[in-house]
């Protein structure tokens, strides 16, 4: 629940997070799921073949009941608030009810910790709920995860082995960008529907690439004085920053004007305030390799509040080819269905690969 407010995750960090504002995200990201599974379910007369056991309160048994679904085993009584133990204990419990699928709500951190428990003996699936989730056990969006969901239960999606990444907080947190495999683990894999694993391969033809993307940055730059530019987070829209001039932080979300600096490591009660003087603004953002989240994955800083603000016809989306070439499909994961299709509308969004140079780029 760090991602707004701009901790870039909450681990150890739970209670600063609740101080600066921050409300957990993770039951309405549930719901978002459960609640068109229990759809699907129902128009196909398949809820008495669904049992599900889970957790007490927010663990998991008050969203089933506000779905409605029949069938719902208590296996393990939360604490309050909840720990990595009542994870462990949950999937053992789960386990011993001989369970075909673990569902979870969370980002790498919990992935690991239920992949850990399961030792592959049971394929489990994210509903992406995380600041960072790099891992490809997760949807790629809640309601996705509920049509692999409807797929696996009626054997139409069979069980992968993915691989599990994660990403240490504390030097995230610093500025340091360092993620490590830390195992992998069986997920229900359709790959229009589930995620791929951050890819990390660089290629010496990037540098070019990333040169010419910034001549055509500074254009636009220079072409619309007064308006704000917020560069948002990663390697590629850090790179291209130092090409244009400008010094940027690696994770961050940093506002520019006429070529300065105006504030740096934005969370988004701080852009929606920089932006509330009816200033203009351009988003500046390249999408995850590999997995080609423009929005959502890393970035919650720009909630739907801040993108609407921004509008989305003011969202420059750079990439350079070596990266589009592993990063055939784009996604959209901010929280808000209407807004993710409007993102999306035309099928494809226009990437600048090069100076002067665009691509259409699938929008999935």
């Amino acid at each position: 629940m760090g991602g707004k407010i701009g901790l870039k995750g909450t681990d150890g960090l739970a209670d600063e997070a609740v101080r600066l504002g921050a409300t957990p995200i993770a039951a309405d990201r549930a719901l978002a799921s459960l609640k068109p599974l229990k759809a699907l379910i129902s128009g196909r007369r398949m809820e008495r073949d669904l049992d599900w056991v889970t957790c007490s309160g927010a663990m998991g048994g008050d969203a089933l009941r506000i779905t409605s679904f029949e069938s719902i085993e208590i296996v393990h009584q939360a604490s309050s608030p909840t720990t990595v133990d009542d994870t462990v204990q949950a999937v053992q419990s789960f386990l011993e009810a001989g369970v075909d699928l673990i569902l979870f709500c969370g980002g790498d951190g919990t992935a690991r910790d239920i992949a850990t428990a399961t030792a592959k003996t049971v394929p489990i699936l994210g509903i992406p709920s995380g600041v960072k989730m790099y891992s490809g056990v997760f949807g790629i969006t809640p309601e996705r995860v509920a049509k692999v969901v409807f797929a696996f239960l009626e054997g139409r999606v069979q069980a992968a082995e993915a691989d599990l990444l994660d990403l240490d907080e504390e030097r995230y947190r610093c500025g340091e960008w360092v993620i490590r495999p830390v195992g992998s683990a069986l997920t229900p894999f359709e790959p229009t529907l589930t995620q791929t694993a951050k890819a990390f391969a660089v290629e010496a033809s990037e540098a070019q690439a990333k040169a010419e993307i910034a001549d055509d940055l500074r254009d636009q730059i220079s072409a619309c004085r007064d308006t704000v530019f917020l560069f948002g987070p990663g390697t590629t829209v850090q790179s291209v920053a130092e090409h244009v001039g400008v010094e940027k932080t690696l994770l961050g979300i940093d506002a520019f004007l006429n070529g300065r600096l105006v504030e740096r490591d934005l969370n988004e009660r701080a852009i929606l305030r920089l932006l509330g003087d009816k200033k203009n603004a351009v988003l500046v953002l390249s999408p995850i390799g590999a997995q080609g989240f423009v929005l959502g994955r890393g970035n919650l800083q720009l909630s739907p509040e801040v993108i609407r603000r921004i509008g989305t016809g003011n969202i420059v989306v750079v990439a350079t080819p070596a990266k589009l070439q592993r990063t055939p499909v784009l996604h959209f994961d901010t929280g808000d269905a209407a807004l993710d299709r409007e993102l999306g509308r035309n099928g494809y969004l226009s990437v600048v690969i090069g100076y002067h140079l665009r691509r259409m780029v699938p929008v999935g």
